[in-house]
């Protein structure tokens, strides 16, 4: 079961709607998140690349220029947008989808005048992604259906978080600016719906 909501019902395959080229290209450092998203999108019809760094995006890209691409903004060995920048150059109707977990105007911004055709916030779900990546370029990407109520969103941030503070309880607090004990308290308990 995946904390990112990849549990939902498949919906059928939409390889009509993907088109001639079903390539995509996902760029993540979490590993277990970019293999959940990998299948889920295999599962829709995409042949997906999975690799987890700049370097790797660059010469998977060098390999094949994806028709689609969900690139993660921040990464261990660089920022996501020198692969967003890279990919558009070589492919220039590529569709391409930043996804980060710190998102802000600014960097949104950034993502959209180099090339990038939307940009979702983590947590996003495989049919977020799917809709962003399919949206029609007159208009905006339907609604998710079952949107994560702002408990769940707040909670998924904070498992992210503690996970990239290596379950370190006190480090964690100290960087979300909340009590140890709130803290332990949140972890505790069960996730939200």
């Amino acid at each position: 079961m995946s904390a990112a909501g990849f549990t939902r019902p498949e919906p059928v395959p939409q390889s009509a709607a993907i088109g001639p080229d079903p390539s995509l290209l996902i760029l993540d450092d979490d590993e277990a998140f970019r293999r959940r998203l990998a299948r889920a999108m295999e599962k829709r019809g995409f042949e997906v690349t999975a690799v987890d760094s700049v370097a790797a995006g660059k010469a998977a890209t060098e390999r094949r220029a994806a028709a689609y691409a969900v690139v993660d903004l921040r990464l261990e060995d660089g920022n996501g947008l020198e692969v967003v920048r890279y990919l558009r150059a070589r492919r220039p109707d590529a569709r391409i989808v930043v996804l980060t977990g710190y998102g802000a105007i600014a960097s949104a911004v950034a993502a959209v005048k180099i090339g990038a055709t939307d940009y979702l916030a983590k947590p996003a779900d495989a049919n977020d992604v799917l809709g962003a990546l399919l949206a029609s370029d007159t208009g905006r990407p339907a609604p998710p259906e079952n949107p994560m109520s702002p408990d769940r969103v707040r909670w998924e941030h904070i498992q992210r978080i503690y996970e990239l503070c290596d379950h370190n309880v006190s480090e964690t607090a100290r960087r979300l600016n909340m009590h140890r004990r709130t803290l332990q308290r949140i972890l505790s308990k069960r996730s939200p719906r």
